[in-house]
């Protein structure tokens, strides 16, 4: 199996032995997998200051870097998973979440999990078809 690692400085470099983004050819198309995202500002490797909303806002720009790096873009996204660590964030994080998918959304489970990397209050994986 041919795989390709994606990386770029535009998203959070990797805080384990995972890479943000993994493609692999699937007939004519290829896939991304992409890791999850947390709030972290791809600069300074440091959480995003405020709310679940500016969290959730940095989430998706981490993962929309990740996509334009492996060629893709929100609109080849077609299952997403996002975790909460409080369910009560729903409303706020889906909210903000439509604003990247205003039409014809992908596939997509919401969790909330005990505890959350860097105790983000978010975090969100991608999977493309491009």
């Amino acid at each position: 199996m041919q795989r390709a690692v994606i990386k770029t400085e535009e998203a959070p470099a990797a805080i384990g032995p995972y890479s943000q983004a993994v493609t692999v050819p699937v007939g004519g198309q290829t896939m991304i997998f992409c890791s999850g995202q947390i709030p972290l500002d791809p600069k300074t490797g440091a959480m995003v200051e405020g709310d679940i909303s500016a969290q959730t806002h940095q989430v998706l720009a981490n993962i929309h870097a990740v996509l334009r790096a492996a060629g893709a873009s929100f609109e080849h996204v077609v299952k997403t998973t996002i975790f909460l660590a409080d369910l009560a964030d729903f409303g706020t994080v889906n909210a903000i979440y439509a604003e990247r998918f205003p039409g014809n959304p992908p596939a997509r489970s919401t969790v909330q999990a005990a505890r959350l990397p860097r105790d983000s209050r978010v975090e969100i994986e991608v999977i493309a078809i491009v």
